[in-house]
Formats: C-alpha cells, structure tokens, sequence
C-alpha cells in the first residue's frame, strides 16, 4: 500500500510460504484472520480473499503469468551452475522482470488504430505512457561476470527473449495445421514478432494491405506501425504477427 496506494481487494492462494514452518520453528506470526490485521482491513474497506486450498489454478491469469515467469527464472537460475546472485543483483534482476512482464500489451488505448501507445499494466499502474527502453547496448555471457550492472541487464535481455515467446503463444489459439484459420483483413491491429528490438518495445500495428496467393489465403501483409511518431510500413509473413483486434 505505500507502494501502490490504498487499495479495495487482494486476492491471493493459501500457498504455504504464507505459514511455511513457523509452527514447527515456534515464530510468532500475524496472520490475515487475526483480529489486528482483519480489523485494519475493514476499518480501511480492504476485501482480502483466499483461494481455497490446493486451488491455485483458481487465480487464473495471474497464476499462469506467475507459471511461466516462475519456469524461466528456474531455466535460467537453478539449472545453471555458478550463477549464484547477491540479494543486490537477484533485487534489481527481479525490478527488470517486473518491468518486463508490466510491459505486455492487453488492448489497444483507442479506436484510433494509429495511436502510438498501448494499455498495459505498467500504463494503468504509473499512469505513465512512457517507458524505460534499453538505449540500445547489447550484453553477451562474459559481461555477467564483469560488473554487477551488466550482470542484471545480461539476465534481463535473456528473461526478455525466453519470456516473450512464451506470452506470445498464450495469445494465439494453437491449432492442428488441417483446420483453416481466418486470414488477416487491412483494418486488423496486429502484434509484430521482431527478434531484434530492445526490451520493453511491443511494436504494434495496422494491416494496411494484404497479399493472398494463389489459393486465395493470406500468407504475407503490410503493417504501419508508429516509429518515432512517424508512420513506417513492414511487410512481414503471417506467422510473425499476433491478432489482436480484428476489424470483422
């Protein structure tokens, strides 16, 4: 709440790091049903509510962005040998991530479709359009055992590529190759797959034209999207873009 602000719901499992072993260790503890923290939450118009137990899928969105953040910090800290973190360097990492996964596009802003900006938490949580991109440097392996710095913007760029991937496919419904999808339409706001841009940037766009082969199906679009506040037109194959609002 300091923070953040005041706030009116927390919602959240009943994971046993909120008791962990603090019988068996003898730690007093304050949970949320003790009548000091109950009476702060309803003198101040807080709801706190539990997930029943063994029912973590029951937080839906925010337990799977937790699933796939938690598989990648695991691929890349616990399977690794040598890759131990200070509390420094694991903190700052961890503020990274955050601004990463805060990032991600939920819909566009406006109607507008050449609106340059998208909603996204971090936008809804700063109230900020604006975010801290990169200034372009890249980091290989041997700058994580340099200086600390370096360290957290190598481990940044590398939970970036592996993160994106994995959210992107959460957008797009996976199908067997023999059922036709509907082919992309100008009008439609797409999401842009590009490999080669800096952390943080969701390069979102208008279909502006299209090219259908000689079966009639879409294979390959143009896109305008907003660079440097000026209109720049791509043309990119189907499978490197993400519907996100379709004009039909």
């Amino acid at each position: 709440m300091a923070i953040r602000g005041p706030v009116k719901i927390v919602r959240s499992d009943r994971g046993t790091n909120f008791v962990g072993a603090t019988d068996d260790l003898c730690i007093d503890t304050v949970k949320v049903e003790d009548h000091p923290v109950k009476d702060f939450l309803y003198d101040s118009g807080v709801v706190w509510i539990f997930n029943p137990p063994h029912a973590s899928h029951m937080g839906g969105v925010w337990e799977r962005l937790i699933g796939v953040t938690r598989r990648i910090l695991d691929a890349m800290l616990l399977g690794t040998p040598g890759k131990a973190l200070t509390h420094e360097v694991l903190t700052t990492f961890l503020a990274e991530v955050s601004a990463i996964i805060n990032s991600r596009p939920l819909v566009g802003v406006s109607s507008d479709p050449e609106d340059p900006y998208h909603l996204s938490p971090s936008l809804l949580l700063t109230q900020k359009p604006d975010v801290l991109v990169p200034a372009g440097l890249s980091f290989d392996e041997k700058d994580s055992y340099k200086v600390q710095w370096k360290k957290v913007q190598y481990l940044a760029d590398v939970f970036w590529s592996k993160w994106k991937k994995q959210y992107l496919q959460t957008l797009q419904e996976r199908r067997k190759w023999q059922t036709n999808n509907k082919d992309l339409r100008v009008g439609d706001v797409v999401l842009l797959k590009d490999e080669l841009q800096n952390r943080i940037y969701w390069p979102m766009g208008l279909v502006t034209r299209t090219f259908p082969g000689s079966d009639g199906r879409v294979r390959k679009i143009e896109v305008r999207i907003i660079r440097d506040g000026k209109p720049t037109e791509y043309v990119r194959p189907v499978n490197q873009v993400v519907l996100l609002i379709s004009e039909t």
